[in-house]
């Protein structure tokens, strides 16, 4: 491999921040906040981040944007001072560390438990079990029906997401990305598995959309367009209770479309997470098909390596890559890439326990 890397080069990704790499962190839960609060701490989350400041760009792992969000435990939320207050912790010491730091707005939807909200069902655009199961204080347990939103509770969660934008501000991180992806509450309204509603927001592919558009509309009217971005995942198939059909792909299309007409930071889009070859209607080489319909700037994760990753920026069909499991144990990750240095292995034993171990002690093996 030559010296010179594409991912490794520069990237303008608005008039305001200039990434000093195209190696994005990937957003990954890590079940740290264990506190009664959520709130994230000096000690681990804001040490987590800094030893990977030298990425070009850092989205942090999804972070509840109100109680009834939760889906999984010990994950932080930036719905209250004490959590903005923490996450300010963070942002500093990003910051101080020359980085620059996005907050994944998340709300599961479905993919939750009654344990988190005092016995009341999760939210849903249909009372349609996923099917699935989500981890609790007590392990994990069976998902469960949930109960379909009613106009009210889909005008508080909107209001949740504009504030949550607002806080993230007060927070000092550099922007937000709106979690649309994996299964979760707003992929649940753009499948027509999950949603099967005959008002406003289902039925046709503009009405399952229409609630993402809502809350990305909300966002913009307190932070500014190019703060935020975005994360599809249009080939999920068989995981997070997802089911493709002949109208996802489509779907997509015209959110990818849509979003022309808005001055985002990005769009992040993942590769298949499983082998949709021999799935109707899938879509198994997402890059290359949203980049002829996206004119912003791309960000593609899920399986890159540096040989890919290169490859993929190299090729045109994106501008940036996110990696996730790596930037676990290698919290030096572009500077390996940079001087062609073997990769740790991730211990996934310690992907979401409290504490330090398989979190901050990974050691850096380029200083």
């Amino acid at each position: 491999m030559s010296t010179k890397q594409a991912l490794l080069e520069p990237y303008k990704l608005t008039e305001d921040i200039i990434l000093k790499n195209r190696v994005v962190m990937a957003p990954m839960t890590r079940s740290r906040a264990d506190n009664p609060d959520n709130v994230p701490t000096e000690a681990l989350e804001a040490t987590y981040y800094e030893q990977r400041a030298t990425a070009g760009l850092i989205i942090t792992e999804g972070s509840q944007v109100s109680k009834e969000a939760v889906g999984y435990i010990n994950t932080p939320g930036i719905y209250t001072e004490k959590q903005v207050a923490g996450w300010q912790l963070v942002t500093k010491k990003v910051h101080d560390a020359g980085g620059k730091i996005f907050i994944q707005l998340w709300h599961v939807g479905r993919m939750s438990h009654p344990d988190f909200h005092e016995g009341k069902l999760p939210l849903a655009p249909s009372a349609i079990n996923p099917n699935a199961q989500t981890y609790t204080p007590e392990g994990f347990k069976d998902t469960e029906t949930p109960k379909a939103m009613t106009q009210e509770d889909i005008n508080r969660t909107i209001a949740d997401f504009k504030q949550a934008a607002i806080n993230a501000m007060e927070a000092g991180f550099d922007g937000v990305e709106i979690h649309s992806s994996n299964g979760y509450l707003f992929h649940q309204f753009f499948s027509a598995t999950s949603n099967t509603r005959t008002d406003a927001y289902g039925g046709s592919i503009e009405n399952r959309a229409r609630f993402f558009f809502e809350v990305l509309d909300a966002i913009k009217s307190v932070i500014p367009e190019n703060k935020i971005g975005a994360r599809f995942n249009p080939s999920l198939h068989g995981i997070f209770g997802m089911t493709l059909d002949e109208e996802s792909i489509p779907t997509f299309d015209y959110i990818l479309e849509k979003l022309n007409a808005y001055n985002l930071a990005y769009v992040h889009i993942s590769e298949p997470f499983t082998d949709v070859s021999e799935v109707p209607h899938a879509e198994t080489q997402i890059a290359k098909r949203y980049r002829k319909i996206y004119k912003g700037t791309l960000m593609i994760n899920s399986n890159f390596n540096q040989q890919s990753g290169n490859a993929v920026i190299e090729s045109g069909d994106a501008d940036l890559v996110a990696f996730g499991k790596p930037f676990i144990s290698n919290p030096d990750l572009v500077a390996r890439f940079e001087k062609n240095i073997a990769l740790t292995d991730w211990d996934e034993a310690t992907f979401y326990v409290p504490g330090k171990k398989g979190y901050t002690d990974y050691e850096k093996v380029t200083e």
